[in-house]
This record gives C-alpha cells, structure tokens and sequence, in this order.
C-alpha cells in the first residue's frame, strides 16, 4: 500500500481529526530540509501544481511528487500573498533560528540586561514569525501587529524582571535553589506575554465575529460566541506550547549538571545546554502544536440563534486560530 494518498491540492496528507494525524502534518510543516530548496526546485514545484489545477499534467507524475511539491510550496510562499517568506521567519526555519533564543532564555544566572535581551529577542522573532506567515486574505493594519508586538515585550519583560526581584530578594531560598527557581522564569513570562499577544491583537474578533462553517465548509454565518471560544481556546495552546520547551531543559540540565563529567569540564555545559534545548523543541514543538485541532467543532444551540436559523447542521466548525 503507497504511503501516499490520492492528491488533493490544498489539504493535508495526513488526518487532522487524530493527535497523530496532526503531529505528522505538523513534522511535515517544520521540517528544516526545505530551508535548502533551491529556487529551480521551488519553480518546478510551482510549475507541477498549477498543471495540477489546469488538468494538464505530465504523464508518469506520482501522488507523492505532488504532495512533496506542495510541502515546498507551503514551506516557502505565502499563500494569500504569493511572495517568498524570509528564511528566519519561516515555520520550517523556528526550530533552527528559534533555538539560540530559547537557550539564551534557560542561561543560569542572567543579569537584568541579559533578561531584557533575551525576552525582548524571543518576542521579536514570534512577532516576525506571525506577521510573515500572517492571515493576508484581508487587510490589515500595521498598527495591529505593533501593539501586539509591544504588548506582549512589555508583559514578558516585566514579568520575568519582576519574578528575578522577587526571588533575589527571597532570603529562604538556598542559593542551589535560588538558582533551579530562576530557571524556571521564562516559562510564566513567555506563556504570559503570548496570551497578551492573543488578546492584543484579536480583540476585535469578539465584537465582529468569526465565520462558523457547516459540514461542507459553507460559511453559515459569524458568531461572536465562538470567537469567545477561538480566543479562550488559542490562549490556552498559547500557554501549553511552551511549557515543554522551556520547562523540560532545565529539570534536564539540573540532572546532567551533577554529573563527574560536567563537574569537571564545566566548558561542556554550554554545548550540552544547547543540545538538550535543540531536543526538546523539535521533538516538543510538533506534539504540543498538535494536542488542539486547527478547525474547532462548537454546538449550534450554544451559538446565537440567527446562526441556528441559517443552518440544519447540529455541529458547526471554526477556525480557532493558532
């Protein structure tokens, strides 16, 4: 049996209903080899797909050809602007260029200016990430993203400034535990300054509305009930996502730092620091992106009743964003 389904353009190879569905659609999306596509391959890509739409496709042309050529396709452009998406701010490229940040956030021993910089980085690089591979189908102002972009530096800022006070001045700690606490800092601080984010810049949705579609995909109207939900939902993956990345190296480091090795050659804690933080992201990022499904299921009875009155469907979907 092929590995590959039939092709459909635009769709996923792989069930979006089921967690392991979702976790192989999103290793697909991060998947750092696309990052070397050159632009010959990327035109050819592009060439097959519209022969695909146009009905005009070579003979001998494989499903798995077409789905390998979408994979790149997504990878590079921008769907809704057509445009080449920079290399850093590319899905595929988070893990690569995302991880120097996250192990400059997890550094043991971070002065304040150390703290700034990195939470400041960190918060730059989403902010980058999010408007490149941003919704373009409408319009939007710039406005929007920088108060996000603002929001969410000042909240991850003076949250993790605030704590690193807060456990300076706690004279009950030990020094060892003052130390394994302030570890922990960038998680409350980031997860924090992603729902600003969230909040900042999709606030307007509770007073419009989202499209909630039926069955076949038809938009049967707005609702701003599921907005409510949308937002409350991507909140929460906003806050899970990550947790394992930025909780699981330093119980791990904690580990490793007590062993012979690296109480001797203290000059090794660096690289391993960084290979525990280069591992948990890329094998963290795609399970915890993959918990919540993209398109969400809300009851019509729960919804207003003009949506009701549009539609015979029980269940409507939204897209809850991510």
């Amino acid at each position: 049996m092929s590995e590959y389904p039939p092709f459909q353009y635009g769709k996923s190879r792989f069930d979006q209903n089921t967690f392991f569905g979702r976790f192989r659609h999103f290793l697909d999306v991060i998947d750092p080899s696309t990052l070397f596509v050159t632009e010959k391959r990327l035109r050819e890509c592009v060439e097959l797909l519209d022969h695909f739409k146009q009905g005009t496709l070579p003979l001998g042309v494989t499903d798995a050809q077409l789905w390998q050529a979408q994979k790149i396709k997504q990878a590079i452009i921008h769907p809704d602007t057509g445009e080449k998406i920079l290399m850093p701010f590319r899905m595929s490229g988070f893990i690569p260029f995302g991880t120097p940040v996250v192990v400059g956030l997890l550094l043991p021993n971070q002065t304040l200016a150390s703290t700034v910089f990195w939470q400041w980085l960190n918060q730059s690089h989403n902010a980058c990430v999010n408007y490149s591979n941003r919704n373009a189908s409408k319009p939007a102002p710039a406005s929007k993203f920088l108060l996000g972009y603002l929001g969410a530096v000042t909240s991850a800022v003076s949250i993790a400034v605030g704590l690193n006070v807060l456990i300076q001045r706690a004279s009950r700690f030990s020094p060892t535990t003052r130390l394994l606490v302030q570890r922990f800092i960038p998680f409350p601080a980031v997860a924090s300054a992603n729902v600003c984010n969230v909040v900042l810049m999709r606030h307007s949705e509770l007073s419009e509305g989202i499209s909630v579609l039926d069955n076949n995909g038809n938009v049967v109207g707005t609702s701003r009930v599921a907005a409510k939900h949308a937002l409350l939902e991507t909140a929460l993956t906003r806050v899970v996502m990550p947790m394992p990345i930025l909780v699981l190296p330093p119980l791990i480091m904690s580990a490793l730092e007590k062993l012979p090795l690296l109480q001797r050659q203290k000059r090794l804690v660096l690289p391993v620091h960084s290979l525990v933080c280069l591992a948990a992201f890329s094998l963290a990022l795609p399970l915890a992106i993959s918990l919540f499904p993209q398109m969400s299921q809300i009851s019509v009875d729960q919804l207003e009743p003009e949506i009701a009155m549009a539609t015979d469907c029980k269940i409507v979907t939204y897209n809850k964003g991510l």
